[in-house]
């Protein structure tokens, strides 16, 4: 239960944060509350959207949690997950947001330790998770996490709120994408 409340409050975060055509903060923290001025009700919009997609599909809050981290932390959009949003969704987004396009994605991947399995057995798809195989540190780390799933729960956990509660940058140095393969400037 702990990983789905970490996960649920994240989710709202950034589901707030990538639904929304920033402007300079007046804070510079993300909290319940941050978009009122700019779009009453976004919040309470985004997150019965979020239950409503985690309801009908677990494998939703995988896609989210992957898009937090490409967003907050590499700060670069996956080219390889595929869009799938219902225009229900997006109508009701575009009530409450005129001219800005919601772009949830999605991928296949379920929240648990068994990519560490895949990655042990080399089924990887990017560099990166064949660098895990190749150092010590790394590789004694993937054994662990592969062979203990309530370790890997308890250890995302944590890094999933320590990765949420990353500082927004203030002022006009931060940016909410309208089409998250890029950042706005480049189109």
């Amino acid at each position: 239960m702990r990983l789905s409340v970490a996960i649920l409050c994240a989710l709202v975060a950034v589901q707030a944060a990538l639904l929304l055509a920033g402007s300079a903060a007046e804070a510079s923290e993300l909290k319940v509350g941050y978009y009122n001025k700019k779009c009453k009700g976004v919040e309470n919009v985004i997150k019965w959207h979020v239950i409503k997609a985690l309801k009908q599909n677990r494998r939703t809050g995988a896609a989210l949690v992957r898009l937090l981290f490409h967003d907050c932390f590499v700060r670069a959009a996956n080219p390889d997950v595929v869009n799938n949003v219902r225009d229900e969704e997006l109508s009701v987004v575009a009530r409450f947001m005129p001219g800005f396009v919601s772009r949830v994605r999605k991928i296949s991947d379920f929240l648990d330790n068994t990519y560490y399995h895949n990655n042990l057995a080399k089924i990887v798809t990017f560099h990166s998770d064949w660098q895990l195989l190749t150092d010590k540190e790394s590789l004694s780390k993937v054994h662990e996490y592969a062979d203990n799933a309530t370790l890997w729960d308890s250890d995302f956990s944590d890094s999933l709120l320590k990765l949420s509660q990353l500082p927004m940058p203030e002022g006009s140095k931060g940016e909410i994408r309208k089409k998250c393969s890029s950042i706005n400037h480049m189109y």
